[in-house]
Protein backbone atom coordinates (compact mmCIF):
# COMPACT_ATOMS: atom_id res chain seq x y z
CA UNK A 1 0.00 0.00 0.00
CA UNK A 2 1.10 3.56 -0.77
CA UNK A 3 0.02 6.49 1.38
CA UNK A 4 -0.07 9.93 -0.29
CA UNK A 5 0.32 12.66 2.32
CA UNK A 6 -1.12 15.83 0.82
CA UNK A 7 -2.85 19.12 1.57
CA UNK A 8 -3.98 20.63 -1.75
CA UNK A 9 -6.03 18.02 -3.66
CA UNK A 10 -6.30 20.01 -6.89
CA UNK A 11 -2.51 20.07 -7.28
CA UNK A 12 -2.33 16.28 -7.28
CA UNK A 13 -5.37 15.33 -9.32
CA UNK A 14 -3.00 14.15 -12.07
CA UNK A 15 -1.08 12.00 -9.59
CA UNK A 16 -4.26 10.36 -8.31
CA UNK A 17 -5.49 9.83 -11.88
CA UNK A 18 -2.19 8.23 -12.90
CA UNK A 19 -2.19 5.89 -9.90
CA UNK A 20 -5.82 4.94 -10.57
CA UNK A 21 -5.06 4.27 -14.24
CA UNK A 22 -2.36 1.79 -13.26
CA UNK A 23 -4.46 0.23 -10.49
CA UNK A 24 -1.82 1.09 -7.89
CA UNK A 25 -3.23 0.67 -4.36
CA UNK A 26 -2.99 3.91 -2.40
CA UNK A 27 -4.64 5.89 0.37
CA UNK A 28 -5.01 9.64 0.66
CA UNK A 29 -3.83 11.08 3.98
CA UNK A 30 -4.68 14.74 4.56
CA UNK A 31 -1.96 16.56 6.49
CA UNK A 32 -4.52 18.78 8.18
CA UNK A 33 -5.96 15.85 10.17
CA UNK A 34 -3.19 13.53 11.35
CA UNK A 35 -3.34 10.88 14.06
CA UNK A 36 -0.26 8.80 14.82
CA UNK A 37 1.95 7.30 17.53
CA UNK A 38 5.41 8.74 18.29
CA UNK A 39 7.27 5.70 16.95
CA UNK A 40 5.51 3.25 14.67
CA UNK A 41 8.21 0.63 15.28
CA UNK A 42 7.14 -0.02 18.87
CA UNK A 43 3.39 -0.13 18.29
CA UNK A 44 1.95 -3.32 16.80
CA UNK A 45 -1.18 -1.58 15.57
CA UNK A 46 0.80 1.17 13.86
CA UNK A 47 3.10 -1.38 12.21
CA UNK A 48 0.16 -3.35 10.89
CA UNK A 49 -1.55 -0.24 9.48
CA UNK A 50 1.62 1.35 8.11
CA UNK A 51 1.99 1.68 4.34
CA UNK A 52 4.86 0.12 2.45
CA UNK A 53 5.60 3.53 0.96
CA UNK A 54 4.71 7.03 2.19
CA UNK A 55 4.82 9.85 -0.37
CA UNK A 56 5.11 13.31 1.17
CA UNK A 57 3.30 15.97 -0.86
CA UNK A 58 2.64 18.45 1.98
CA UNK A 59 2.84 22.12 1.00
CA UNK A 60 4.70 24.74 3.06
CA UNK A 61 2.13 27.30 1.89
CA UNK A 62 -0.73 25.38 3.55
CA UNK A 63 -1.28 28.17 6.06
CA UNK A 64 -2.55 30.34 3.18
CA UNK A 65 -5.43 27.90 2.80
CA UNK A 66 -6.30 27.39 6.45
CA UNK A 67 -4.16 24.27 6.93
CA UNK A 68 -1.11 25.81 8.58
CA UNK A 69 -1.64 23.61 11.63
CA UNK A 70 -0.46 20.69 9.49
CA UNK A 71 2.94 22.12 8.49
CA UNK A 72 5.09 21.52 11.57
CA UNK A 73 3.30 18.30 12.70
CA UNK A 74 4.06 16.80 9.30
CA UNK A 75 7.76 16.75 10.22
CA UNK A 76 7.04 14.65 13.32
CA UNK A 77 4.73 12.42 11.29
CA UNK A 78 7.48 11.71 8.76
CA UNK A 79 10.06 11.11 11.50
CA UNK A 80 7.72 8.65 13.22
CA UNK A 81 7.12 6.78 9.97
CA UNK A 82 10.83 6.57 9.21
CA UNK A 83 11.60 5.40 12.73
CA UNK A 84 9.10 2.61 12.11
CA UNK A 85 10.95 1.49 9.01
CA UNK A 86 8.59 2.99 6.43
CA UNK A 87 10.19 4.13 3.15
CA UNK A 88 9.29 7.79 2.76
CA UNK A 89 9.57 9.74 -0.49
CA UNK A 90 10.81 13.23 0.40
CA UNK A 91 11.09 12.28 4.04
CA UNK A 92 11.90 14.24 7.17
CA UNK A 93 15.27 15.47 5.95
CA UNK A 94 13.87 16.79 2.69
CA UNK A 95 10.87 18.31 4.44
CA UNK A 96 13.08 20.07 6.98
CA UNK A 97 14.62 21.96 4.06
CA UNK A 98 11.27 22.44 2.37
CA UNK A 99 9.90 24.33 5.36
CA UNK A 100 12.99 26.43 6.08
CA UNK A 101 14.44 28.93 3.65
CA UNK A 102 17.01 29.65 6.35
CA UNK A 103 18.26 26.06 6.10
CA UNK A 104 18.20 26.29 2.33
CA UNK A 105 20.49 29.32 2.29
CA UNK A 106 22.82 27.63 4.81
CA UNK A 107 22.96 24.56 2.57
CA UNK A 108 23.84 26.68 -0.46
CA UNK A 109 26.58 28.33 1.57
CA UNK A 110 27.95 24.93 2.63
CA UNK A 111 28.02 23.80 -1.00
CA UNK A 112 29.71 26.99 -2.16
CA UNK A 113 26.82 27.91 -4.44
CA UNK A 114 25.71 31.51 -5.10
CA UNK A 115 22.58 32.88 -3.41
CA UNK A 116 21.30 36.39 -2.59
CA UNK A 117 22.98 38.02 0.40
CA UNK A 118 20.72 37.20 3.33
CA UNK A 119 20.02 38.17 6.93
CA UNK A 120 17.63 36.32 9.27
CA UNK A 121 15.33 38.01 11.79
CA UNK A 122 12.56 36.95 14.14
CA UNK A 123 11.22 40.41 14.96
CA UNK A 124 10.04 43.17 12.64
CA UNK A 125 11.98 45.67 14.72
CA UNK A 126 15.19 44.14 13.33
CA UNK A 127 14.25 44.45 9.66
CA UNK A 128 15.77 47.85 8.93
CA UNK A 129 19.01 47.10 10.78
CA UNK A 130 19.26 43.81 8.88
CA UNK A 131 19.59 45.68 5.58
CA UNK A 132 22.97 47.13 6.58
CA UNK A 133 25.48 46.20 3.88
CA UNK A 134 22.80 44.93 1.48
CA UNK A 135 22.03 46.43 -1.92
CA UNK A 136 18.57 47.86 -2.46
CA UNK A 137 15.93 46.81 -3.34
CA UNK A 138 15.51 44.11 -0.71
CA UNK A 139 12.88 41.47 -0.12
CA UNK A 140 11.48 40.25 3.18
CA UNK A 141 10.11 36.72 3.09
CA UNK A 142 8.87 34.20 5.68
CA UNK A 143 11.20 31.24 6.17
CA UNK A 144 8.26 28.86 5.84
CA UNK A 145 6.41 29.55 2.63
CA UNK A 146 5.62 28.42 -0.86
CA UNK A 147 4.61 29.88 -4.22
CA UNK A 148 6.22 33.13 -3.10
CA UNK A 149 3.63 33.53 -0.35
CA UNK A 150 4.15 36.51 1.95
CA UNK A 151 7.18 37.94 0.15
CA UNK A 152 7.45 41.74 0.02
CA UNK A 153 9.88 43.89 -1.92
CA UNK A 154 11.06 47.27 -0.71
CA UNK A 155 12.87 49.78 -2.89
CA UNK A 156 13.84 52.20 -0.13
CA UNK A 157 14.61 52.12 3.57
CA UNK A 158 11.75 54.53 4.24
CA UNK A 159 9.29 52.07 2.65
CA UNK A 160 10.55 49.22 4.81
CA UNK A 161 10.45 51.35 7.94
CA UNK A 162 6.85 52.33 7.18
CA UNK A 163 5.89 48.68 6.67
CA UNK A 164 7.46 47.76 10.00
CA UNK A 165 5.53 50.49 11.76
CA UNK A 166 2.31 49.40 10.05
CA UNK A 167 2.83 45.75 11.00
CA UNK A 168 2.87 44.59 7.38
CA UNK A 169 5.73 42.09 7.52
CA UNK A 170 4.82 38.40 7.32
CA UNK A 171 6.90 36.08 9.51
CA UNK A 172 4.98 32.86 8.77
CA UNK A 173 4.19 29.94 11.04
CA UNK A 174 7.57 29.83 12.79
CA UNK A 175 7.95 33.61 13.06
CA UNK A 176 11.22 33.65 11.20
CA UNK A 177 11.96 35.81 8.16
CA UNK A 178 14.73 36.46 5.67
CA UNK A 179 15.89 39.87 4.52
CA UNK A 180 17.56 39.42 1.14
CA UNK A 181 18.95 41.45 -1.70
CA UNK A 182 16.48 41.55 -4.58
CA UNK A 183 18.01 40.16 -7.78
CA UNK A 184 16.77 41.85 -10.98
CA UNK A 185 16.06 39.05 -13.44
CA UNK A 186 17.82 39.05 -16.79
CA UNK A 187 15.32 38.73 -19.64
CA UNK A 188 12.57 39.14 -16.99
CA UNK A 189 12.46 35.46 -16.18
CA UNK A 190 13.43 32.93 -13.55
CA UNK A 191 14.25 29.28 -14.22
CA UNK A 192 13.04 26.24 -12.35
CA UNK A 193 14.94 22.96 -12.70
CA UNK A 194 13.18 19.73 -11.74
CA UNK A 195 14.92 16.53 -10.67
CA UNK A 196 13.69 13.01 -9.99
CA UNK A 197 15.66 10.26 -8.26
CA UNK A 198 18.88 12.24 -8.52
CA UNK A 199 18.49 12.85 -12.26
CA UNK A 200 17.64 15.94 -14.27
CA UNK A 201 14.00 15.82 -15.39
CA UNK A 202 13.29 19.14 -17.14
CA UNK A 203 13.51 22.91 -16.74
CA UNK A 204 11.13 25.75 -17.43
CA UNK A 205 11.55 29.50 -17.71
CA UNK A 206 8.85 31.57 -16.03
CA UNK A 207 8.30 35.25 -16.87
CA UNK A 208 8.43 37.70 -13.97
CA UNK A 209 7.84 41.41 -13.65
CA UNK A 210 9.73 42.16 -10.44
CA UNK A 211 6.48 43.63 -9.18
CA UNK A 212 4.45 40.48 -8.57
CA UNK A 213 5.96 36.99 -8.25
CA UNK A 214 2.89 34.92 -7.40
CA UNK A 215 4.53 31.87 -8.90
CA UNK A 216 3.10 28.39 -9.01
CA UNK A 217 4.67 26.44 -11.87
CA UNK A 218 1.73 24.04 -12.03
CA UNK A 219 -0.75 26.73 -12.98
CA UNK A 220 1.10 30.06 -12.70
CA UNK A 221 -1.43 31.89 -10.62
CA UNK A 222 -1.51 35.49 -9.52
CA UNK A 223 -3.44 37.53 -6.99
CA UNK A 224 -5.10 40.62 -8.53
CA UNK A 225 -4.40 42.71 -5.43
CA UNK A 226 -0.70 42.12 -5.81
CA UNK A 227 -0.63 43.09 -9.46
CA UNK A 228 -2.43 46.32 -8.65
CA UNK A 229 -0.06 47.38 -5.88
CA UNK A 230 1.21 50.93 -6.13
CA UNK A 231 4.95 51.18 -6.89
CA UNK A 232 5.65 53.20 -3.73
CA UNK A 233 4.03 50.60 -1.49
CA UNK A 234 5.68 47.36 -0.39
CA UNK A 235 5.34 45.09 -3.40
CA UNK A 236 3.69 41.74 -2.77
CA UNK A 237 5.80 39.03 -4.39
CA UNK A 238 3.82 36.00 -3.34
CA UNK A 239 0.41 34.38 -3.30
CA UNK A 240 -1.36 31.20 -2.41
CA UNK A 241 -2.13 30.01 -5.92
CA UNK A 242 -5.85 30.25 -5.22
CA UNK A 243 -6.56 31.72 -8.64
CA UNK A 244 -5.60 29.95 -11.84
CA UNK A 245 -5.23 31.87 -15.06
CA UNK A 246 -6.79 29.89 -17.94
CA UNK A 247 -3.80 30.47 -20.21
CA UNK A 248 -1.20 30.38 -17.44
CA UNK A 249 0.40 27.13 -18.54
CA UNK A 250 1.34 28.69 -21.87
CA UNK A 251 3.38 31.36 -20.10
CA UNK A 252 6.01 28.89 -19.01
CA UNK A 253 8.40 27.71 -21.71
CA UNK A 254 10.96 24.95 -21.80
CA UNK A 255 14.42 26.00 -20.67
CA UNK A 256 17.83 24.47 -21.29
CA UNK A 257 20.12 25.39 -18.38
CA UNK A 258 23.90 25.00 -18.72
CA UNK A 259 25.24 21.67 -17.52
CA UNK A 260 26.97 23.43 -14.63
CA UNK A 261 23.59 24.62 -13.36
CA UNK A 262 22.08 21.16 -13.69
CA UNK A 263 25.02 19.63 -11.83
CA UNK A 264 24.65 22.19 -9.05
CA UNK A 265 20.91 21.50 -8.74
CA UNK A 266 21.53 17.75 -8.47
CA UNK A 267 24.20 18.39 -5.82
CA UNK A 268 21.94 20.52 -3.66
CA UNK A 269 18.85 18.30 -3.97
CA UNK A 270 20.93 15.22 -3.13
CA UNK A 271 22.38 17.04 -0.11
CA UNK A 272 18.87 18.02 0.98
CA UNK A 273 17.57 14.46 0.64
CA UNK A 274 15.07 15.19 -2.16
CA UNK A 275 13.71 12.23 -4.10
CA UNK A 276 11.84 14.68 -6.30
CA UNK A 277 11.88 18.45 -6.34
CA UNK A 278 12.72 21.67 -8.06
CA UNK A 279 15.24 24.46 -7.62
CA UNK A 280 14.72 28.01 -8.79
CA UNK A 281 17.44 30.38 -9.86
CA UNK A 282 17.69 33.80 -11.43
CA UNK A 283 20.42 35.37 -13.56
CA UNK A 284 21.31 38.81 -12.23
CA UNK A 285 20.74 41.36 -14.97
CA UNK A 286 23.53 43.51 -13.53
CA UNK A 287 26.40 41.04 -13.81
CA UNK A 288 25.04 37.96 -15.60
CA UNK A 289 25.68 35.70 -12.60
CA UNK A 290 23.16 33.02 -11.57
CA UNK A 291 21.82 32.97 -8.01
CA UNK A 292 19.89 30.09 -6.47
CA UNK A 293 17.16 31.21 -4.11
CA UNK A 294 14.60 28.45 -3.51
CA UNK A 295 14.53 24.67 -3.09
CA UNK A 296 11.13 23.03 -3.52
CA UNK A 297 10.53 19.46 -2.43
CA UNK A 298 6.89 19.87 -3.46
CA UNK A 299 6.81 19.42 -7.24
CA UNK A 300 3.40 19.46 -8.86
CA UNK A 301 4.93 19.98 -12.30
CA UNK A 302 4.18 22.45 -15.04
CA UNK A 303 0.70 22.73 -16.52
CA UNK A 304 0.15 21.32 -20.02
CA UNK A 305 3.54 19.65 -19.79
CA UNK A 306 3.44 17.78 -23.15
CA UNK A 307 3.06 21.10 -24.97
CA UNK A 308 5.63 22.93 -22.85
CA UNK A 309 8.39 20.34 -22.34
CA UNK A 310 7.42 17.55 -24.72
CA UNK A 311 6.38 14.87 -22.22
CA UNK A 312 4.21 14.24 -19.16
CA UNK A 313 6.44 14.24 -16.02
CA UNK A 314 3.75 12.45 -14.03
CA UNK A 315 4.55 9.29 -16.02
CA UNK A 316 8.19 8.92 -14.85
CA UNK A 317 7.15 10.06 -11.38
CA UNK A 318 4.56 7.30 -11.09
CA UNK A 319 7.06 4.83 -12.59
CA UNK A 320 9.44 5.85 -9.80
CA UNK A 321 6.75 5.40 -7.14
CA UNK A 322 5.73 1.99 -8.48
CA UNK A 323 9.34 0.80 -8.41
CA UNK A 324 9.94 2.26 -4.93
CA UNK A 325 6.73 0.62 -3.70
CA UNK A 326 7.75 -2.77 -5.07
CA UNK A 327 11.15 -2.54 -3.40
CA UNK A 328 9.67 -1.37 -0.08
CA UNK A 329 7.02 -4.13 -0.14
CA UNK A 330 9.64 -6.79 -0.80
CA UNK A 331 11.82 -5.57 2.06
CA UNK A 332 8.85 -5.49 4.40
CA UNK A 333 7.89 -9.06 3.56
CA UNK A 334 11.48 -10.19 4.02
CA UNK A 335 11.72 -8.45 7.40
CA UNK A 336 8.53 -10.18 8.54
CA UNK A 337 10.06 -13.59 7.91
CA UNK A 338 13.28 -12.92 9.82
Amino acid sequence: MIDILYEHPAWFARLFEALDARAVPYRRVHAGALRFVPDWKHDAGARAAAPDLLVNRMSPSADRRGHGHGILPTLQYLESAEAGGVRVINGARAYSYEISKVRQMALLADLGLPFPRTRVINAASEAVAATEGLRWPVVVKPSVGGSGAGVLRFDRESDLRAAVEAGQLDFGVDHLALVQEFIPARDSRITRVEVLAGQYLYAIAIPVTGQSFNLCPADLCELPAAAAAAPAAPVELGGNCAISLPSAGKRAVQAHPPQAIIDAVVRMTDAAGFDVGGVEYVVDDRDGQPYFYDLNALSNFVADAPSVIGFDPWVPFVDFLVEAHATASSRRRLAATV
